[in-house]
C-alpha cells in the first residue's frame, strides 16, 4: 500500500525526523491563507499523488508570490498528473501540499528496503540526492552507500554515524543524520514497511537536515496489524478494477494488450502472458483467480476482463490441483451464462479430471474453444483475437 507525501512526513515527524513547515489544502480558497500562515516569500506547491517523478510531470511548482501560488493551484487542482511512474491516464489531483521554501546547501538520498539477495534490511544512501536513484546506481554505482542490517540484531547509532561519515557530513549534521536514520528504521520495523525513502534529504545553510520529500510503501499482507496505516489509504489513487478484484480475492492488473487472461496461480499467469507474447499477441491483463476457484469468482473475473475496451479475446488457463477440472468447467459455463460474454474464448484445462472438464465444455452449447495443450491454446486465441479486431 502507498501513502501520500504529506502522510509520510506525518510519520517522519512522529519519529523526530525534521520536515519543512507545510499546509495541506483541498480547495483554491485555502491557498492564499496557507501562504500567509506559513510566512516567507517563497513557497512550493506539490501535487499529492501516489507516484514519483512529480517534478518531471509538472506536479511540483516553485512560486515567488501568492499570485503564483494561486496560479499553480488552479493549474493542478482537478487535473490528472502524468509522471514517468504513471500510465498515460495519470493520477487525479485532489490535494496539494504548500510548503515553505528552503535554503538548500546539499541534496542527499536516504532509503531502506528489503534486499532479497542478502535477505537483510538494507540502507541505501548517496550524495546524489534529487536524482533517480536507479540511474545513479547504474551510471555511478560508486556513489551508492549500502549497509545491510544484521537480521539477528538491530540498527545501531554507530552504524548510522559511519554512514554519516561516508556522506561527509559535519558533526552537527551527523547527529541529526543519526536521529533521522534511526527514525526511519523504527518506522520500517514497527509499521511493516517494504520501502521507505527520503529524496532529497537536504542540508540547509542554517545547519539543519530536513526531509524535503517522503515515500513509504507498506506490506499489504501486514496491514491487518496496522489499522492506523490502513486508515491512510486513498482509493482514488488506485485502479478501480484492481480494487474491485481484490474484494473478490482476485489478483488483477490492467495492461495495454488485446487478449484477456484468466489463470489460477501467479507463476502460471506470468508464463501464460509470456506465451501469448511469444506467439504474436499481447496480454490485456494479469489475472490470478487463486487456488480456490469458484463459479462466483470466475464470473467476476470474466466481468472484469470484458469491461476492458481493448480486449478482443480471452484465454482461460486453469491447472486443477486441489480443485477438480470438471468442477471448474461447470463454474466456467455458469459464469459465461451469467455474464453474457460475446468475445472469442479459448479454454485450456490440465490436472485433476481435466479430460472430464474439457468434455463438459465441448458438449455445452457455449461458443468456446478448448485445448489440452497450452501452446496450442495461445496460438488459437492470438489468431481469434486478430480476426475479431480486423
Amino acid at each position: 500500500m502507498h501513502i501520500h507525501e504529506y502522510q509520510a512526513k506525518g510519520l517522519f515527524r512522529q519519529s523526530n525526523i525534521k520536515t519543512p513547515e507545510a499546509i495541506l489544502i483541498s480547495t483554491m480558497a485555502e491557498a492564499s491563507k496557507a501562504c500567509a500562515d506559513l510566512g516567507g516569500d517563497i513557497w512550493v506547491v506539490k501535487a499529492q499523488v501516489h507516484a514519483g517523478g512529480r517534478g518531471k510531470g509538472g506536479g511540483v511548482i516553485l512560486c515567488r508570490s501568492i499570485e503564483e501560488v494561486e496560479t499553480a493551484c488552479n493549474q493542478l487542482f482537478g487535473t490528472r498528473l502524468i509522471t514517468p511512474q504513471t500510465d498515460n491516464k495519470g493520477l487525479p489531483i485532489s490535494q496539494l501540499l504548500i510548503e515553505g521554501g528552503q535554503n538548500i546547501e546539499r541534496e542527499l538520498y536516504l532509503g531502506l528496503l528489503v534486499d532479497r539477495q542478502t535477505q537483510k534490511i538494507t540502507i541505501l544512501a548517496s550524495t546524489e540526492g534529487g536524482m533517480d536513484i536507479e540511474k545513479v546506481a547504474s551510471e555511478t554505482p560508486d556513489k551508492i552507500i549500502k549497509f545491510g542490517v544484521d537480521p539477528l540484531g538491530t540498527l545501531k547509532s554507530d552504524d548510522c554515524a559511519l554512514i554519516a561519515h561516508q556522506l561527509d557530513l559535519k558533526a552537527s549534521l551527523a547527529d541529526q543524520f543519526v536521529t533521522t536514520l534511526m527514525g526511519l528504521y523504527d518506522i520500517f520495523i514497527s509499521k511493516d514497511v517494504s520501502l521507505i525513502e527520503i529524496n532529497p534529504l537536504i542540508t540547509t545553510t542554517d545547519n539543519n537536515l530536513i526531509a524535503l520529500d517522503g515515500k513509504i510503501d507498506f506490506d499489504d499482507n501486514a496491514l491487518y496489524r496496522h489499522e492506523d496505516i490502513l486508515a491512510l489509504r486513498d482509493t482514488s489513487q488506485e485502479d478501480q478494477k484492481e480494487n474491485e478484484a481484490s474484494e473478490h480475492q482476485l489478483n488483477y492488473i490492467s495492461l495495454d494488450g488485446t487478449i484477456g487472461c484468466m489463470v489460477n496461480g501467479a507463476g502460471l499467469a506470468m508464463a501464460t502472458m509470456d506465451l501469448i507474447e511469444h506467439h504474436g499477441g499481447s496480454p490485456a491483463n494479469f489475472l490470478d483467480v487463486g487456488g480456490g476457484t469458484t463459479a462466483e469468482r470466475v464470473a467476476k473475473a470474466f466481468e472484469l476482463i470484458q469491461t476492458e475496451k481493448n480486449v478482443a479475446g480471452i484465454l482461460v488457463n486453469i491447472f486443477g490441483g486441489i480443485v477438480r477440472c470438471d468442477l471448474i468447467a461447470q463454474g466456467i459455463l455458469q459464469a459465461i451464462e451469467n455474464v453474457g460474454l460475446n468475445l472469442p474464448i479459448v479454454i485450456r484445462l490440465e490436472g485433476t479430471n481435466a479430460a472430464a472438464g474439457l468434455k463438459l465444455l465441448d458438449d455445452s452449447n457455449a461458443d468456446i474453444h478448448t485445448e489440452a495443450d497450452l501452446t496450442q491454446a495461445a496460438i488459437k486465441i492470438v489468431a481469434l483475437s486478430k480476426e475479431a479486431s480486423a
